[in-house]
């Protein structure tokens, strides 16, 4: 018998048991939120297990937490849980400017805008 495997294939763990039964981490993230390594994150990344260090690894080019989510098969929030951790522990960092005195700025409203249209 050989051991499961971290393809989707094997061992299922339910979304709590990943974030110790949080909702929430210290950095509160958007959907729109855009990841990236730190060197901190990169020297950690291959030691990283599992979610964390997919995560990780998916953050060595621009991410944002809405593909992070996708693109690991991870519930939402349990993406926004682990990626919040992560960038408190100084391995992610994320961009501080998409939102101006609580409203997004236009820069962002621009990109969302020019996404929806090439859909």
């Amino acid at each position: 018998m050989s051991p499961p495997s971290h393809d989707g294939a094997g061992l299922r763990v339910r979304p709590y048991a990943l974030t110790g039964g949080r909702t929430r981490a210290r950095t509160d993230l958007s959907i729109e939120t855009i990841l990236v390594l730190t060197p901190a994150g990169e020297a950690r990344a291959a030691r990283m297990p599992m979610e964390r260090g997919d995560i990780l690894r998916r953050c060595a080019s621009p991410t944002s937490l809405a593909e992070l989510s996708a693109h690991l098969h991870i519930p939402l929030g349990v993406a926004r849980v682990l990626a919040g951790d992560l960038c408190d522990e100084g391995l992610l960092d994320f961009n501080r400017d998409h939102v101006t005195d609580g409203r997004p700025s236009l820069r962002l409203l621009e990109r969302v805008f020019d996404g929806l249209q090439a859909l």
